[in-house]
């Protein structure tokens, strides 16, 4: 018998399962969110360029390194006008990237220190150790228990006090006691740092502690030898000493370490014009002052491959010519140096104790107002001998009375009150000068002290004996240092 079953009248729907749904919801937000993501840039999409890469803070560190080695510290112009980024530019593109990294920021301070011995303007030099004290209590702050770090912090603060930057007695010594304090704190956290070391005995020569200094910088070459720090240090320990062939032999040290640093040729020269000036043998005294022309000429070299434009080794060889008598050589390098920089006032005060020299007195009273009181354009044009084609004329700034500064103004009120005549008055002027160095605190030398005693008696007499004792006035008595 055949059972037919019955069909369903109504069909019956499949039924969706509950997970399928929730998937489907969740796939199109994700949708959503995806489309709104790439909209927004959040999501890059797929088959764009790379992108360049971001570089390393390392990369920029050994940049900085190989550029100080190369003695690329300052941003320079090179031949084509193009600006050339230095070693401190990189170091800031370094710690940019990692401004945690205190051992960066520690490398920073020191070159930005070793930078400003390469500047020439006061308020140049003031404004780049201010920076690196910065970046060496950032590397200290980051690093509270490295010895590296708070070496390179003795090193800033020492630099830093600079009695004939601060001229504030009470700060100058504030920062060497910090200065001791740090290096203190290197050589506590690992006794055997040769630059805490070293930087320890600078320290103690700024505090005037020669024995001391001399037993530290030994123990310094006796850890690590071949740092230039070191030999830097160690010349200027042996300086400190009066020892200045021996200081000379480790500038050399330190040259053959880093043969592009022009400020180590610039003391290695200084310290052989020393020597020739306090040399009585005339031949020896040429011999020297030849080799430290020498050392001159190879750092206004190094800065003309850098592109460089630094007055200093002109005015370093200036002075040398100076001494060896050649004062028309000497007042051509000095002008060499006021086309760097013809606003600064220093230059024209050594132009003008050149024109002393050279007995052009008349021009060197020019060349000291642009340095004592300040000129105009036109002035500054007859305070340098006169502008040619390519001279810029400029307005100079007057220079305080300071201990630097002193002998310009000695020789000036010298200068004033000996070519003062009934007709060309300058006694005013020069008894106002030699007012300005009684009562400042630089009189101390005797010298001087005589100088302005004779412009008091000169001026008195000037309407009726204009020339009765112009030889004494200008014999020159104050001395400058070699």
């Amino acid at each position: 018998m055949n059972i037919y079953h019955k069909r369903a009248i109504f069909r019956r729907r499949n039924e969706s399962s509950v997970y399928r749904m929730f998937f489907w919801i969740t796939l199109i937000l994700a949708g959503v969110w995806l489309i709104r993501s790439v909209n927004r840039g959040d999501i890059k999409p797929l088959f764009l360029p790379t992108p360049t890469p971001t570089r390393l803070a390392v990369s920029y560190a050994q940049e900085g390194e190989a550029k100080f080695t190369a003695g690329q510290l300052n941003d320079f112009t090179d031949a084509n006008g193009t600006l050339v980024p230095g070693a401190i530019s990189s170091y800031l593109e370094a710690v940019k990237v990692d401004p945690n990294n205190a051992r960066m920021w520690a490398d920073l301070a020191r070159v930005q220190v070793y930078s400003s011995a390469m500047l020439v303007g006061e308020e140049e030099i003031k404004a780049r150790l201010a920076e690196a004290l910065v970046s060496g209590e950032k590397a200290v702050e980051l690093a509270p228990d490295d010895s590296y770090a708070f070496s390179i912090y003795s090193f800033v603060l020492d630099w830093n006090a600079n009695p004939k930057l601060l001229r504030d007695e009470r700060k100058v010594q504030e920062l060497l006691a910090n200065a001791d304090k740090a290096a203190s704190r290197a050589l506590v956290l690992d006794p055997s740092n040769a630059l805490a070391l070293a930087f320890s005995a600078e320290i103690l020569v700024d505090e005037q502690k020669w024995p001391q200094a001399k037993q530290r910088i030994e123990q310094a070459l006796a850890v690590d030898s071949s740092l230039m720090d070191v030999h830097r240090v160690h010349a200027a320990v042996l300086e400190s000493l009066g020892d200045y062939a021996e200081a000379i032999k480790a500038w050399d040290r330190a040259i053959e370490i880093n043969p592009n640093l022009t400020f180590l040729y610039q003391r290695a020269g200084a310290d052989y014009r020393v020597l020739a000036f306090n040399s009585l043998n005339e031949e020896v005294q040429n011999q020297l002052y030849l080799k430290s022309l020498e050392y001159f000429d190879r750092t206004a070299s190094i800065n003309k491959q850098l592109g460089v434009n630094d007055p200093a080794p002109y005015l370093s060889i200036a002075k040398t010519y100076s001494q060896m008598g050649q004062f028309f050589i000497a007042i051509r390098n000095v002008q060499k140096t006021i086309e760097f920089q013809p606003s600064r006032a220093e230059f024209y005060g050594e132009l003008g104790v050149l024109y002393h020299k050279n007995r052009n007195y008349e021009t060197g009273i020019l060349a000291f107002k642009c340095a004592i009181d300040g000129c105009t354009e036109e002035e500054s044009c007859d305070g340098r001998g006169g502008c040619g084609i390519n001279d810029i004329k400029v307005a100079v700034v007057g220079l305080p009375l300071t201990s630097t500064t002193i002998y310009y103004y000695d020789i000036y009120a010298s200068e004033l009150a000996a070519l003062s005549t009934p007709k060309n008055d300058h006694c005013d002027k020069a008894l106002e000068v030699a007012s300005k160095i009684e009562a400042s605190d630089f009189d101390n030398d005797p010298n001087i002290a005589a100088d302005v005693v004779v412009v008091r008696s000169i001026c008195p007499l000037a309407s009726q004996e204009p020339t009765a004792t112009l030889q004494p006035v200008l014999s020159g008595t104050a001395t400058s240092s070699p």
